[in-house]
């Protein structure tokens, strides 16, 4: 029998451990370098803004949700224990001293030590490991007194031999000692809560419950105990064997009756308050840093928060999200999931697994453990429940799978996916299309149906029982069926209304064909025979990538944009997105399978996601933001505030002029971060409006004139709900130059230089006038001159024509002395020739004749008319020069007077001897005779003294 008791004992004790929900919260870790303190964290606290407070080895360590701070107390030791009072004090235990934290006016925390209220021959004490409020009291103790604070004045309870715990209920304060036992304080005296003596009574930890008269505490070694009507009774629960192999260091109660255990070796159990069922257990295998649990803390929204040995982690335990692992030691990438006669089934990387599920409507707090199902080893591709049937599509074909048994159906060919039409089922290949089709005796595959050989991830089916599938890289078909055997396929791309041949997947959407495709959800449009943007669905996501649709039972689409989950509730018209699963689905193979509103899986890099969307979409609790710190830059940087307090509306922060540089932190709290906050911020003052909305969480303003300023933001999550806003107003005084001293100042000198304007605008006028009359005289002088410049220039032009006229008559005497000389020349050719004829003839008779004719050619050579009419018209072309001449030189004859005719002229020695009938030779010798007459000297040239000569 010993035997058959000890593998009883095994499997029992393995079923305790085995026996974790299957759905596991998210753990967020930080570690030491984060939070920058030391490893060790003893005590945590929040206060009613929602700030987080942990009592560490180097200090109070604050994290409002996106900032930590570490305030170090004075006397550099380690703190202990840290509570949190209702008007705001945050009271710390440390070494050798306790005292609080209070934000002052500014919202900077401000320590004061309670030291130095002890009563004298007191103070004497070493760590504070507890603190305590009750009774509007707070209490401190350490292992060789408790003090108790009531309105600063300090009463000191001295230990019998040493206290080892104290805490507190609603119900009663409670310290336990190492001699006496559990006392309570009552009325001002320790009393004994147990009639059992203190070497029977078991070491407590952790007081948790106190109802009916009755006290649940937990203890380090024992497990749990009741106390009622003075009895120390143990509470003997499923979770006993764990407890007694491991040292329970802290519990707390949490919501729904359930309890958290803290252990210094096996992390943070979840039992059920009611029968002691462990629930879940939480551990280094689930993520958490460190198995040592030093304490237990839950915010409002019931996330836990661990004081770890080495670090701080936030379990989500109350999240509506949580990640189910198929195989606890491998991370598996998962492709399919189904819920099938009472078990759930998840298709991966490395086969199938299945776990049978609990009536419980969530899935993810059903317990157990997932068993691969035999024979099912490589790649799982999809399930599908047909007809009563599981069908599982694997890479090395189909199987059937009843409850953990897989039947091959399909061999040696890759399956996709499944679509049953009619009576048969239709299968998606790795090369083409198959059938399969259940009668009552038999299964009957069609391993091939001819006309398509094309991978076919895709199926769905039209109303008029049409097949449609699409291919990564070819477009999306359209396939009917002509026999069993046998397709007619039609392909659509781009020149059939898809955006891109490429990256189209096909689905069935409110009883449409659409295909989810780089730009957006197009929709098959029957009369155009083109697909076409989706009028519903389009406007609602316009332009995103879709990989994945899927439409559940009330109709909402569930869908996938890169690696973005999301849905939308078609009846509403809105989209909700879901970033905690952001970047942790599958990509190209994406997966969602919404069983029920409270049951949605995603397919996931690392297990399979669950989604309680029911629970996700109620989430109530009103959402809030803080400021942080906030500093003004001038040559260094000032602590304007904390973030540990609200600006009270009547303070004026009122800044001079060289800080005027600002940076702003905020955050929403931590209890609040399940979701994707985003903020919008706005200057009042500088920013005409809200920002956009964005996931920072500080914000920098540089170089801001003078003013009165109202920072404001707001915070916003995922689900659209919009926190109150936070604020902080401050004034930025003008520079000395800008003042109100400085302005009159101003008007002053303003003034004095008008007035020297006016002055020197005076004199400027006055000089300006004098300047003006002068200008006038210089105008009235040049216009006298311009006057007698137009006059000489009147004067220029009459003799410009003058001598115009004078050039012309030149030219007229010019033509007629060129006539006379031409005369002349004929006159004399003809008389030589005459001359020359009578001398051969030589007659005698004809001598009268000839001295006749030669008097008349005299005649014409001397012909007075002709000179007297020249002499006329050239006198009145020279002003009289012949007259003037012959007036000066009465002794000139008519021929010198001819010879300076001609010369006054210009006529050439040639021309002359021409015009007078007389050779070349006697125009030299009457020239000779003419300067003598005229007594021109002999370097004075005869053309230039005629030229002198003026009209008297």
């Amino acid at each position: 029998m010993k035997p058959f008791l000890l593998l009883a004992l095994l499997f029992h004790v393995s079923f305790i451990y085995a026996q974790n929900t299957i759905g596991l919260p998210s753990i967020v870790n930080y570690s030491k370098t984060q939070y920058q303190g030391n490893g060790q964290t003893w005590d945590i606290d929040m206060d009613k803004r929602g700030i987080l407070y942990f009592a560490n080895n180097e200090g109070l360590v604050t994290y409002n949700g996106n900032y930590w701070k570490l305030y170090p107390v004075p006397n550099n030791t380690r703190l202990r224990a840290v509570k949190v009072a209702p008007d705001g004090r945050i009271y710390v235990g440390a070494q050798d001293d306790f005292g609080y934290y209070y934000p002052d006016a500014n919202g900077i925390l401000v320590y004061t030590s309670l030291k130095k209220n002890i009563p004298a021959g007191q103070t004497e004490f070493a760590d504070i490991w507890n603190i305590a409020l009750y009774n509007n009291a707070v209490y401190f103790k350490s292992n060789n007194k408790i003090f108790e604070c009531r309105n600063n004045k300090i009463q000191v309870y001295n230990a019998p031999v040493e206290w080892k715990i104290m805490g507190s209920t609603a119900h009663g304060l409670y310290a336990q000692d190492l001699r006496q036992g559990l006392l309570k304080l009552v009325a001002g005296k320790w009393q004994p809560v147990c009639k059992e003596s203190s070497g029977q009574q078991p070491l407590v930890t952790a007081f948790l419950q106190e109802e009916n008269d009755t006290l649940l505490i937990a203890t380090l070694k024992d497990g749990l105990y009741k106390i009622s009507g003075q009895q120390l009774v143990p509470w003997r629960t499923a979770a006993d064997e764990v407890f007694r192999n491991s040292r329970i260091y802290c519990a707390i109660p949490l919501q729904q009756g359930q309890l958290a255990i803290g252990t210094f070796s096996k992390g943070c159990y979840i039992i059920n308050g009611a029968d002691g069922k462990v629930i879940q257990q939480f551990s280094m295998d689930e993520g958490l840093q460190n198995n040592n649990v030093l304490k237990l803390f839950t915010d409002p929204q019931q996330n836990i928060w661990l004081a770890l040995d080495n670090g701080i982690d936030q379990l989500r335990y109350n999240t509506a999200i949580k990640q189910i692992q198929p195989d606890k030691h491998n991370s598996l990438t998962t492709y399919a999931a189904l819920v099938f006669s009472h078990r759930l089934y998840i298709g991966t990387s490395d086969g199938l697994y299945s776990t049978p599920l609990d009536s419980v409507t969530d899935i993810s707090f059903s317990k157990g453990n997932f068993q691969p199902v035999p024979n099912t080893k490589g790649q799982v591709w999809n399930l599908t429940a047909v007809q009563q049937h599981l069908l599982m599509a694997h890479q090395e074909g189909t199987f059937e799978i009843n409850g953990n048994k897989a039947t091959p159906l399909l061999k040696d060919v890759g399956c996709w996916t499944y679509l049953a039409l009619g009576n048969r089922i239709l299968t998606g290949c790795y090369n083409g299309l198959a059938a399969i089709q259940y009668n009552s005796t038999a299964v009957t595959v069609t391993r091939h149906i001819t006309g398509l050989f094309e991978s076919l991830r895709f199926l769905a089916a039209d109303n008029a029982q049409r097949i449609w599938s699409s291919h990564p890289y070819r477009g999306v078909y359209q396939l009917t069926l002509k026999s069993d055997t046998a397709l007619h396929s039609q392909l659509f791309t781009q020149k059939d209304g898809l955006p891109a041949t490429n990256n189209n997947y096909v689905f069935r959407i409110q009883n449409k064909m659409v295909a989810g495709t780089m730009q957006g959800i197009y929709e098959y449009e029957e009369a155009k025979q083109q697909f076409v943007p989706s009028p519903s669905l389009y406007p609602l996501l316009h332009t995103r990538s879709i990989q994945y649709l899927k439409e559940d039972s009330s109709g909402r689409i569930w869908f996938v944009s890169d690696k973005k989950p999301g849905v939308i509730d078609a009846a509403h018209k809105t989209v909700t997105w879901f970033p905690e699963l952001t970047g942790k689905i599958v990509g190209g193979f994406e997966f969602i399978y919404p069983y029920n509103d409270e049951n949605i899986f995603f397919g996931g890099d690392k297990g399979i996601y669950h989604l309680n969307y029911k629970k996700y979409n109620n989430h109530g609790s009103q959402l809030s933001v803080l400021l942080g710190q906030i500093k003004a830059t001038s040559k260094k940087d000032t602590l304007l505030f904390g973030g540990y307090a609200v600006q009270d509306a009547k303070q004026r922060v009122t800044l001079p002029n060289a800080y005027n540089s600002f940076h702003f932190e905020y955050t929403a709290p931590a209890a609040e971060q399940g979701n994707n906050i985003t903020y919008s911020y706005q200057l009042s003052g500088f920013d005409k409006q809200p920002g956009e909305w964005t996931s920072k969480t500080e914000k920098e303003y540089t170089n801001l004139p003078y003013g009165r300023y109202t920072f404001s933001v707001k915070a916003k999550d995922n689900l659209g709900n919009i926190s109150p806003a936070a604020t902080y107003t401050f004034t930025i005084l003008p520079a000395w130059y800008q003042t109100y001293t400085a302005w009159g100042l101003y008007l002053l000198l303003l003034a004095g230089f008008i007035y020297f304007l006016y002055g020197r605008q005076k004199k400027k006028f006055a000089a300006q006038k004098e300047k003006h009359e002068q200008e006038q005289q210089h105008l009235i002088f040049q216009h006298q001159l311009e006057l007698e410049r137009n006059e000489k220039q009147l004067i220029q032009l009459r003799n410009e024509k003058l001598e115009s006229d004078v050039q012309h008559k030149n030219k007229e005497l010019a033509t007629a002395t060129l006539h006379l000389v031409q005369k002349g020349k004929l006159l004399s050719n003809i008389r030589e020739e005459f001359i020359q004829s009578v001398k051969k003839t030589n007659d005698a008779s004809t001598l009268p004749s000839f001295k006749k004719v030669m008097r008349l050619f005299e005649e014409a050579e001397n012909n007075e008319e002709d000179w007297a009419q020249f002499s006329q018209h050239f006198d009145e072309v020279h002003n009289n020069f012949l007259r003037t001449l012959k007036k000066l030189f009465p002794e000139l004859t008519t021929t010198d007077l001819k010879l300076c005719a001609y010369l006054r002229i210009n006529l050439t020695t040639k021309e002359i001897a021409q015009s007078m009938g007389i050779s070349v030779r006697g125009v030299e010798t009457s020239r000779y005779r003419l300067r003598k007459k005229l007594n021109i000297a002999g370097e004075t040239p005869l053309y230039d003294f005629l030229i002198d000569i003026k009209a008297s």
